[in-house]
């Protein structure tokens, strides 16, 4: 499929009024043939403007309507699935199985919206009947439904062109929501991000939908990017990106004239916490397991484990010679962009030189030109650690510490000193049980995501997960951006007094047509209202 360069605002590939970029393949270096063009300030106010005149017919639209747009774009997606694979390893570097992967993941998402649409129940309507006769006032009838807030802005994520991209899951769940969207798209992947936002649009004309529903638009974050945020009709902000990027736009958002919520995914480095039984009898297996997840997409996810965290001794010791042994071995591999990959050896060589740092192990040098890193383990004593708080802050890519504390209390120290992450994992056994009940409240109150025996790479599409956590792992602690309550970040509560039942919306209706469970007077029925 052809890629030109555009942007899309209101269905028309328009070239973008501002400067041209191309697109480059990290692995070789390679420039795009086609130029991309970025937006100007101009075509942002006009795509913001026509979402919000769009918004006054898409936020009436059923959740029958919105699931069918979901489904159809899944549809368009699945039958360009070459195309998109293709380019997507040409601007990242990731492998062919790794973008297949994620373009399925990114098509359950758009179904996963779409069935939980179909359900109905999703809004968790509230009923309480009047009660006129009640005394010393009459009781109003109330009932209690969720409304779309109105346009939302996505920014891209670099490291996932496609879950966390324009069709990703902030994507699939503001339309899910009614909200029109405007994709600010992220400039290591723009070709890809062009066929995704066009089968986003074929869908939007299958469907019947208004255009201006959807948008995207290439351009700077620092000047396009807050020019978005800071727009009057922009109503909230979906955000995949680093701290330094994500605070300063939440600020922005948060000192409009109208502040707007901004759901960021800032940065997370998943601490993982070795209890003494569950290290002594498997010291190298967990060693083995975590050097495969620290690699996975080049320690380039969200959730790659950034530190291990052990009581010192002979258990210790063989977690830490099987790391030496295994590592050197490991292939070094392109990252995502060559800026992204000079930041992690940046951030590697001062680590290197602080004294009170120990490189444990560096894999296979890889070749600058190909913007390749290797993997970088280090030690530290806990009490160093604690002394140096900024050893806590994420290193993106395949590198971790390894914290090594004189005791248990030592190691509860050393978690209840840290800020908020996205997971954080115990491998435990049964004998490590009292241990772990200490340590869970801890972790509790700074992580969004409790794993056992395992690592947090592999977020599970599911209404049960929670991708999110304290900051600065994330800007909203209260919401999770993956599975069905991502949905809940674009909606806001309406409640409706004394409402004429024709007027009510569909699922608060005494007929209640579609079926679905209501609260209604403090009891859960599927059942009419006579």
């Amino acid at each position: 499929m052809s890629i030109t360069g555009k942007i899309l605002i209101n269905g028309q590939w328009v070239k973008g009024a501002d400067s041209e970029f191309n697109a480059a393949n990290p692995a070789t270096g390679a420039s795009s043939a086609e130029k991309f063009s970025n937006a100007d300030l101009a075509q942002v106010d006009e795509a913001v403007t026509l979402a919000s005149a769009a918004f006054d017919t898409f936020s009436q639209y059923s959740d029958k309507q919105k699931a069918t747009l979901l489904r159809t774009i899944a549809e368009e997606l699945e039958a360009i699935r070459p195309a998109i694979v293709e380019r997507g390893t040409w601007e990242t570097a990731l492998p062919e199985m790794r973008i297949n992967g994620e373009l399925g993941r990114t098509i359950g998402q758009l179904n996963m919206f779409a069935t939980l649409l179909e359900k109905g129940d999703w809004k968790r309507p509230v009923i309480d009947l009047a009660q006129p006769d009640r005394q010393p006032l009459a009781k109003p009838d109330l009932r209690l439904t969720q409304v779309p807030l109105g346009p939302v802005v996505v920014f891209s994520a670099s490291n996932f062109p496609l879950a966390f991209s324009v069709a990703g899951g902030d994507t699939a769940s503001a339309l899910a929501a009614g909200c029109p969207v405007i994709v600010k798209t992220h400039g290591a992947h723009p070709g890809t991000s062009e066929l995704v936002a066009g089968a986003i649009l074929r869908a939007i004309e299958t469907c019947g939908a208004p255009k201006a529903i959807f948008a995207m638009l290439h351009g700077s974050g620092r000047i396009i990017g807050t020019a978005l945020v800071k727009h009057p009709k922009v109503k909230a902000v979906g955000f995949t990106g680093s701290i330094a990027g994500g605070r300063a736009l939440y600020d922005v958002a948060v000192s409009r004239p109208e502040p707007i919520p901004f759901f960021g995914e800032l940065g997370s480095t998943n601490p993982v916490y070795l209890l003494a039984k569950s290290l002594e009898d498997t010291a190298e297996q967990i060693a083995e397991s975590f050097l495969g997840s620290l690699m996975m997409g080049v320690g380039q996810f969200c959730t790659s484990p950034g530190m291990l965290i052990a009581v010192k001794g002979p258990a210790f010791d063989r977690l830490v010679a099987t790391l030496a042994e295994k590592a050197p071995v490991l292939g070094a591999g392109s990252m995502l962009t060559a800026g992204i990959c000079a930041s992690y050896n940046k951030l590697c060589a001062e680590r290197d030189a602080l004294p009170s740092l120990k490189a444990i192990a560096k894999g296979t040098a890889g070749d600058s030109a190909a913007s390749q890193a290797q993997v970088a383990l280090f030690s530290v004593d806990a009490t160093d650690y604690l002394a140096n708080q900024d050893l806590e802050e994420e290193v993106f890519g395949p590198s971790t510490l390894v914290i090594a504390c004189n005791d248990e209390a030592q190691m509860l120290e050393v978690a209840a000193s840290m800020k908020g992450h996205l997971t954080g994992a115990i491998f435990a056994e049964e004998a490590d049980q009292a241990a772990a009940a200490k340590l869970l409240p801890i972790l509790q109150q700074r992580i969004g995501r409790v794993l056992f025996n395992g690592y947090g790479t592999g977020v599970e599409l599911s209404s049960a997960m929670s991708h999110g956590g304290p900051y600065p792992s994330s800007s909203a602690s209260q919401t999770t951006s993956v599975g069905t309550r991502a949905i809940e970040r674009f909606t806001r509560p309406l409640c409706y007094q004394n409402t004429p039942d024709a007027l009510l919306p569909v699922e608060l209706k005494n007929a209640n047509p579609n079926g679905i469970m209501r609260l209604v007077n403090d009891q859960w029925s599927d059942k009419a209202i006579g």
